[in-house]
């Protein structure tokens, strides 16, 4: 076993008696606090310390006044009449709003319920129709996304409410419409509004809120797009996420000393779990860039912060190193980091440990669903290792490779990877048929995702059991695509499937047939699809045909259609080791 310098042992057990079978260490204890519970006391330990910079906006808070920001929102939203159990959504980008929701609403056991800023109205309002939310937080705009003429649309009864009284017949339990941002908009509150609400805040009240919360419940709603029609709420409790943010600095040896750069987006586990709330475990410094990744952003503040870890998925770490400046930035502070959310070519591995002097930089893996991350490399694994795996198992989980019959593969033979432990999701929202499709009764979570294990207990992902899109760092999947064009009134057929690029890794391609008599083109489907899915998962290539390819029961053939686009635009297909 090999240890950290905080005693965690980041060497999984080896798999026993040839079998695909792995457990993690367990000599660390998990942290059996709720995330305010923590909160308090990291902030106990370093009042004066710096705990987050947001570069952009000229913020930079110590975590005594970061608390105190916190503990006055939450306390404005008690008095709109939030509560244990509410659900309240946020729809913005990475800003320090963002945060302050997430550890103000877990202060007082309110569900954040995590939106994608990418979306559009379609997914906005099955997302808030779901959850039932009580609350939404949104910004006023963020690239060409308008938001605040998007809830609007959705609820025309708001620009004739008062705010906190909204009565909306798409969105029955909406009520409250908070907006980032100065500007007063008819029927919202502002944010800094609801701020105020809590100057007079009272910390022995909170206190006992936060005493009342169990670390077993949930805290945080985070949409997976589902391969079987509407995406589910993948539903997680304190426990989950705070010992999977510990887990995963730990690997990086992480401390208080530490200043992260998190360019990666807050709705995602890796921006909130793996981010922030791996900073509040250790008392490191969150230091986000801007509200959106951009290359130049990051380099600069990296230099100007003295950053000494850094996440992002590979296509960030490409367009940083090829960026025009790269070479005027001082990247000497850094050490270490996460990559996740794809495979790394070896060759960007390589620059990213010799020209960001990222040395220590870790490779992990994971879902949604396991709040994120099962698998990761350790700061000295092999460079072979950390471009041809996901590292090894993290503590206090167990995972395996099954057979399609279900039955326990060998070491390197190919199967589903299952995992369980303290990571694995209380379930999806409302979703028990669903919820029970993925997690059997023992505890064990279907990641769909192919896999071998080796004899020292690293994983390589070699595929998806089903048919999920990677579009750079993002999980597209192709039958909530379908189901959507499914609504445009000349689509007879349909299928989505993701073909290679260099950039992405891969892009959604999609096969129509039409209805009889109608005549479609590409800018048709295109524009259908504008405002209303998310800009990922809209379909780049478009073909339209007389017929679908089928077995001769009638399943489509995804594979054949793939092949056939790869064969008409010459694409390269990296293959898989």
């Amino acid at each position: 076993m090999q240890t950290d310098s905080n005693g965690s042992q980041r060497c999984g057990v080896i798999p026993q008696r040839g079998l695909a079978h792995v457990a993690g260490p367990t000599e660390t204890p998990l942290i059996e606090d709720t995330i305010p519970a923590v909160l308090i006391r990291t902030a106990n330990l370093w009042p004066e310390r710096e705990a987050v910079v947001f570069a952009a906006e000229g913020v930079r808070w110590t975590w005594a006044e970061f608390s105190a920001r916190i503990d006055r929102l939450a306390w404005g939203l008690l008095r709109l009449g939030l509560g244990h159990g509410d659900r309240l959504g946020i729809w913005a980008p990475s800003r320090s709003e963002w945060v302050l929701t997430q550890l103000a609403t877990a202060r007082i056991g309110v569900i954040l319920v995590n939106i994608n800023p990418a979306y559009r109205l379609h997914e906005l309002e099955f997302a808030l129709r779901k959850t039932g939310c009580r609350a939404l937080v949104l910004a006023e705009t963020f690239k060409s996304s308008d938001y605040v003429a998007m809830i609007n649309g959705l609820s025309p009864e708001l620009a004739r409410s008062q705010p906190g009284q909204l009565e909306c017949r798409k969105l029955p339990d909406l009520r409250d419409v908070i907006v980032l941002g100065a500007a007063h908009h008819p029927g919202c509150y502002r944010f800094v509004d609801v701020e105020a609400m809590g100057d007079d805040y009272d910390r022995s009240e909170l206190d006992a809120i936060t005493e009342r919360l169990d670390r077993n419940e949930p805290i945080n709603i985070q949409f997976t797009s589902g391969t079987t029609g509407a995406p589910k709420g993948a539903t997680l409790t304190h426990r989950n996420i705070i010992n999977n943010a510990h887990f995963v600095t730990n690997a990086m040896n992480a401390t208080e000393a530490d200043r992260i750069c998190i360019p990666v987006p807050f709705y995602h586990c890796f921006g909130m779990v793996m981010g922030t709330l791996g900073c509040v475990t250790k008392g490191a410094t969150i230091v986000v860039p801007d509200e959106g990744f951009d290359a130049q952003a990051t380099l600069t503040c990296v230099a100007a912060e003295r950053c000494t870890a850094l996440y992002g998925v590979p296509t960030m770490f490409v367009a940083m190193l090829e960026h025009p400046g790269f070479a005027q930035h001082d990247l000497s502070s850094l050490r270490t980091g996460i990559m996740a959310g794809a495979p790394c070519p070896i060759e960007v591995m390589k620059q990213v440990q010799s020209k960001m002097h990222m040395s220590e930089v870790t490779i992990a893996y994971g879902m949604t669903e396991t709040s994120p991350v099962s698998f990761q490399s350790a700061t000295n694994t092999p460079l072979e290792k950390r471009v041809t795996s996901v590292g090894q198992v993290q503590p206090h989980l167990e995972v395996k490779i099954v057979r399609e019959d279900g039955s326990l593969a060998n070491v390197g033979e190919q199967g589903q990877l299952l995992t369980r432990g303290y990571s694995v999701m209380c379930g999806y929202w409302d979703e028990a048929e669903r919820t029970a499709e993925a997690l059997d009764a023992e505890g064990w979570m279907q990641t769909g995702d192919l896999a071998r294990i080796d004899a020292e207990g690293y994983c390589n992902i070699t595929g998806r059991v089903k048919d999920m899109i990677l579009r750079g760092g993002e999980n597209v999947y192709p039958r909530e695509i379908e189901e959507f064009l499914y609504t445009h009134p000349d689509i007879s057929q349909v299928q989505v499937f993701g073909i290679p690029d260099h950039k992405y890794g891969e892009i959604v391609a999609a096969w129509i047939v039409a209805r009889a008599g109608a005549v479609l083109c590409e800018d048709d489907i295109k524009d259908f699809c504008r405002d209303q899915i998310a800009h990922f998962k809209v379909p780049a290539v478009i073909r339209f045909k007389d017929d679908l390819p089928m077995t001769v029961s009638g399943k489509p053939q995804k594979f054949v259609m793939r092949d056939a686009m790869i064969e008409e635009l010459s694409l390269e297909v990296e293959q898989t080791a």
